[in-house]
């Protein structure tokens, strides 16, 4: 459980943003007095079943034919942490990293309330979380992974009327990604064998750069970069 020092240090931070963290019995939740927000695994159990998780467009764009598990897999963008459990689900080891310090926070939360749940404890044992800036991470790893995910919050993303009440939320913390091109220039420099970038289906390639194939959905598209290493 978060300290109740740690928790205090970052409402005086969060304050001028109308935001504040708040610990109940069920989880560290963020809220701005209308709406509240808690990053929860449990809600993501009927997707980890194994029969469901070979039909997620994402462990196929992720999964590296012939080579056995795991497979490495950086999460550069980590947000609330889904798709990295579902790839960890998958059998995957992730590293997630998460630039804004609140939704690593956030996230840590539920992943130590997740490790308290038999059905989550093996996936989430195989997530480890970083707080920091991929960008810089990425460009001096001590190993080649094999696969990095890449899905920035786009402002083509929030222009719909029936934004989530998270991303209404988080873009309080964390803004549109404004840099593409280094983006993936940092993750081209940790030389994984695939670059997978999560795309709004019909949203332009990540930095105008074409992939080598994509996998469409009925609102995401997958874009994978394969590398020969």
């Amino acid at each position: 459980m978060i300290s109740k020092d740690v928790i205090e240090q970052y409402n005086l931070k969060l304050a001028d943003r109308g935001l504040a963290l708040i610990q109940t019995d069920e989880g560290l939740s963020l809220s701005s007095g209308e709406l509240s927000i808690m990053a929860d695994f449990r809600d993501m159990l009927p997707r980890l079943k194994k029969s469901n998780l070979e039909r997620e467009m994402l462990v196929k764009a992720a999964r590296i034919k012939g080579q056995p598990m795991p497979q490495s897999l950086v999460d550069a963008t980590a947000g609330f942490g889904e798709d990295s459990l579902i790839l960890a689900a998958a059998g995957f080891d992730v590293r997630l990293y998460e630039f804004d310090e609140v939704i690593a926070l956030l996230l840590q939360d539920c992943m130590e309330r997740a490790m308290e749940i038999p059905e989550l404890k093996e996936a989430v044992g195989r997530m480890t979380l970083v707080c920091g800036d991929s960008t810089i991470a990425m460009k001096s790893l001590d190993y080649k992974p094999d696969i990095v995910l890449l899905d920035p919050m786009f402002p083509e993303r929030q222009k719909s009327a029936l934004i989530k009440k998270k991303f209404q939320l988080l873009q309080k913390l964390e803004s549109p990604c404004s840099n593409e091109e280094q983006l993936l220039e940092a993750a081209m420099a940790a030389e994984p064998k695939r670059i997978v970038i999560k795309r709004p289906l019909k949203g332009p390639y990540l930095a105008d750069k074409k992939p080598s194939y994509s996998l469409d959905g009925k609102a995401i598209r997958y874009d994978c970069m394969v590398f020969a290493r």
